[in-house]
């Protein structure tokens, strides 16, 4: 199976390149241009590449300091995955268990509800050392045991980056509690498989014509059930809603009179019958 690894050049990536070395691989690269130190780090795992008689891809991004780090993997995953388009195979990350701990940490910080307990879910990427139940201990160790170089980012170190501030909070957890969280990380991911299998059937239920549902559903269930089943709703029609637009969609269905349109994202809207409501046609 042909795997394709995203490396930065920094001691993860490095390590996961050492790892699967002598597999069918091919590299990708992101300069995103937000240092100017970045350049090397190209030059560094393009020769790696080179060594090891791997196929190397590369993109430069030019998206200046102070980025977010939202926007910076939207781009990344962006060129990652023009390159499986164009090569096939499987996308492979160095993520390891601490990051899925920053992970759940920052997305508790940023009020994304339960699924902020599954960071990483079904992406469709794949992360051999959290497979493989490694921290980042352990891939300091495999690396300081094969003698792997690879380059320091300095901007892991400053702290008005939100994930670099939560890695120092993470540092004074003991080890019973990071394993504790890891083990609910694992949980979760199998009850969010469910959970979603039961929203889809509900909203599925809903369905009278392509654009057409029936309101009994949001009437009489509960609320947080409700939401759940209005989310998967909105994301058939294409609409990604935010928990309180979510919240006062619901509120419109129950309350408003018949006929009565509520506006939707990008001045679309959906009309609230008396026993349906309709999306217009995008």
């Amino acid at each position: 199976m042909k795997l394709i690894l995203a490396v930065s050049g920094g001691v993860d990536s490095m390590a996961l390149l050492a790892m699967y070395a002598h597999a069918d691989i091919i590299v990708a690269h992101v300069d995103h241009g937000t240092r100017k130190s970045s350049a090397e780090d190209a030059v560094f795992v393009r020769q790696k590449c080179q060594e090891l008689g791997v196929k190397f891809y590369e993109t430069k991004l030019e998206l200046g300091e102070g980025v977010s780090e939202e926007l910076a993997r939207k781009k990344r995953y962006e060129f990652l995955k023009t390159i499986q388009e164009k090569e096939g195979g499987t996308l492979c990350t160095a993520h390891h268990l601490d990051d899925v701990l920053e992970s759940i940490a920052i997305n508790l910080i940023r009020g994304t509800g339960w699924r902020g307990l599954t960071p990483f879910y079904d992406d469709e990427l794949v992360r051999p050392f959290i497979i493989s139940k490694m921290w980042k201990r352990d891939v300091l160790k495999f690396a300081g045991e094969q003698k792997i170089c690879f380059r320091q980012d300095p901007t892991n170190y400053e702290t008005n980056y939100l994930r670099n501030r939560v890695r120092e909070k993470m540092v004074e957890l003991d080890e019973t509690a990071r394993v504790d969280i890891i083990e609910l990380f694992e949980k979760q991911n199998k009850l969010r498989g469910k959970i979603e299998k039961l929203v889809t059937e509900l909203a599925n239920q809903t369905i009278v014509e392509k654009n057409f549902h029936k309101k009994e559903l949001f009437l009489t269930t509960d609320e947080k059930v409700a939401l759940e089943v209005l989310r998967e709703i909105c994301l058939i029609h294409g609409f990604s809603l935010t928990r309180k637009q979510l919240a006062d969609f619901l509120s419109a269905i129950k309350t408003y009179a018949p006929h009565k349109k509520f506006n939707l994202p990008k001045n679309h809207f959906v009309t609230i019958l008396k026993n349906y409501i309709m999306f217009e046609e995008k």
